[in-house]
């Protein structure tokens, strides 16, 4: 298939990071026809996509990975896979375990059964997060992440992430399915469910509330923009190698209360502001990515990322956009999923 002729089945396409991929690939690649498969869960919004809905090239299915019939119906006439669908809070993870090995396990599982069923995929990038490797000491800033690390997950999350990247690498060795998996750092940016830590922050501000920050607040985590993970993921889709790992990070580690800091002060708020909890259970003290892999073999570097500016862009958004996040901070509040 021609690059410019491309037709991509992109699941969780309704979510932060899989809403910004296809937005970013339309805008990138006019020619290239999208289907977006997603349940529409909780965190799934088809908000994030109005800019391309009426785009003759976009095509929207409601449907769940884990139902095989749904997925290759989807999967009609497509050369190519981008697997964003997953089940990704970890607090979540840790009161029910339950989806998230029923959606990112045999969900990923169904996905590339029903690939080998239709036999028409040439590129499958499963994307994949670097939760499952565990952690690094905060003694040790020389230590980083890369593709040869031992996979050692602590959370229910990053264990079934870790089981869904395996499964996938096994169906290249196995079945010769042209799968490639990423592993990104923590994303920021816009459209990101106010669960997460950045967005929950800067809209319980904008309200006047306090920031829940865990722990003593030490833990770090490389945090890259969702755009330059998007073009990332662009990367692997059209020149990675398949069967290969490609870790993606922002090259910009903070730790959370330097995080919370920086937020307050963007925010004019003060110190005050922040409440102290308990931390969780788990809690992995340190992520770094080591991108060198990528750069090397796909001329990819983070530009977008870039601290406090890229953060100052991301609170302007949201202070912007409160029509957009506040009915999904009230689900949130709920505990609707």
């Amino acid at each position: 298939m021609k690059q410019d002729e491309r037709r991509i089945l992109v699941t969780g396409g309704a979510g932060f990071i899989g809403s910004n991929f296809v937005n970013f690939v339309m805008s990138q690649r006019p020619n290239w026809r999208i289907v977006n498969l997603d349940a529409l869960t909780y965190a799934g919004n088809l908000a994030n996509l109005t800019d391309v809905s009426d785009n003759p090239n976009y095509e929207f299915i409601h449907g769940d990975i884990r139902d095989r019939q749904a997925v290759v119906k989807a999967l009609s006439g497509c050369d190519s896979v981008v697997h964003f669908a997953a089940e990704s809070h970890v607090d979540r993870s840790i009161a029910d375990a339950s989806p998230f090995v029923s959606t990112n396990v045999l969900g990923t599982q169904v996905m590339l059964d029903a690939c080998r069923e239709v036999g028409t995929i040439e590129r499958f990038v499963h994307i994949g997060t670097d939760e499952v490797y565990g952690d690094l000491p905060l003694d040790r800033p020389d230590l980083l992440f890369t593709e040869q690390t031992p996979l050692k997950p602590s959370s229910p999350y990053s264990a079934s992430k870790a089981a869904a990247d395996l499964l996938a690498l096994s169906f290249q060795q196995t079945f010769d399915l042209p799968v490639m998996v990423t592993r990104c750092s923590n994303n920021f940016g816009p459209k990101q469910f106010p669960e997460k830590v950045i967005p929950l922050f800067v809209t319980n501000l904008i309200d006047s509330l306090k920031v829940p920050l865990y722990g003593d607040g030490l833990n770090v985590r490389d945090w890259l923009h969702v755009t330059d993970h998007c073009e990332a993921v662009l990367g692997v889709l059209e020149r990675g190698r398949v069967g290969e790992v490609y870790n993606i990070g922002g090259n910009n580690e903070r730790s959370n209360v330097d995080l919370t800091h920086t937020i307050l002060e963007l925010l004019g708020c003060s110190k005050d502001m922040i409440q102290p909890v308990e931390d969780r259970l788990g809690h992995d003290r340190r992520y770094a990515i080591d991108s060198s892999k990528i750069k090397a073999e796909l001329g990819w570097q983070p530009t977008r990322s870039a601290w406090p500016d890229a953060l100052a862009e991301t609170i302007n958004w949201y202070k912007a956009n409160e029509s957009w996040w506040r009915p999904l901070k009230e689900k949130a509040a709920q505990g609707v999923a």
